[in-house]
């Protein structure tokens, strides 16, 4: 048995779409969410600033005693998680492996549309493992960075967001594309509109439930899981304006207080 928290990391909102799939798949858990609000979004940053922001986060987390890391932000996991599972000695855990493996699990798909930030996209972290996977499948990607910033603003489901979503995949909607992957944490925030957008034969891919399960395999295979039932807490860190990443999150998880932290230099 082991009671101490999973660490889990996002720039903003948007990795608490994981989390929401962590404390359904794995209630037993504590949870610690670190959110780094002042520096949101990550995306169209250098791959050093996006770097070093990350090692800062992940410092922080590590003070705090977590047993497993979790990065909850597709850009972090292409540009930082080869760093950080040389470098902290507790299991790591990405995005994007997990996602390429709900497409691979997804069935038939000869046409995958992947959404992402602009890091994600050019860092070709997806499109080389789905292309190991499956080397005939076409792949068109795109990056979409005002999303981030309109789950971040609370715009989810207005006309504005609908508005964006229509010019960002006006394409997508057109083609005869099989899938699509939200390939940013921002995104299924947005996923109604999306399929709302998109015609019903476009199936829409979300790696945290399968970044969940392969959470509840490490926890398992390390043997580090939490026997206790009850009393388990999630307490979630921001590094900015945490009475309106509050005022957001609610909507996604059960949320009490959140906890302003100074991290590194903005």
């Amino acid at each position: 048995m082991d009671n101490r928290p999973i660490g889990v990391f996002d720039s903003g909102i948007g990795g608490l779409t994981v989390l929401r799939e962590i404390k359904k798949q794995i209630p037993n858990e504590n949870l610690i969410y670190y959110a780094d609000t002042a520096r949101v979004p990550y995306g169209p940053r250098p791959k050093e600033e996006i770097l070093r922001f990350s090692k800062e986060a992940v410092d922080f987390l590590i003070q705090k005693d977590i047993k497993v890391l979790v990065i909850a932000c597709n850009t972090v996991t292409a540009i930082a998680y080869d760093y950080l599972i040389e470098n902290i000695d507790i299991p790591v855990l990405g995005v994007i492996d997990p996602g390429v493996r709900a497409v691979m699990n997804a069935g038939d798909i000869k046409t995958l549309g992947l959404i992402a930030t602009k890091a994600t996209v050019e860092s070709m972290q997806y499109q080389n493992r789905l292309y190991k996977g499956d080397a005939g499948l076409k792949i068109i990607a795109r990056a979409c960075p005002m999303l981030v910033s309109i789950v971040e603003e609370g715009w989810a489901g207005t006309d504005i967001s609908k508005l964006i979503i229509e010019r960002y995949l006006q394409d997508f909607k057109d083609s005869s594309m099989d899938a699509i992957i939200l390939a940013c944490t921002h995104f299924p925030v947005l996923r109604d509109q999306i399929a709302e957008f998109l015609t019903d034969d476009i199936m829409i891919i979300d790696p945290a439930e399968e970044t969940a399960k392969e959470l509840k395999r490490i926890l398992k295979d390390s043997d580090i899981e939490n026997g206790l039932k009850d009393n388990t807490d999630t307490k979630f860190y921001v590094s900015d304006k945490a009475d309106k990443f509050k005022s957001i999150a609610e909507k996604l998880v059960d949320i009490n207080e959140v906890f302003e932290v100074a991290i590194g230099s903005r």
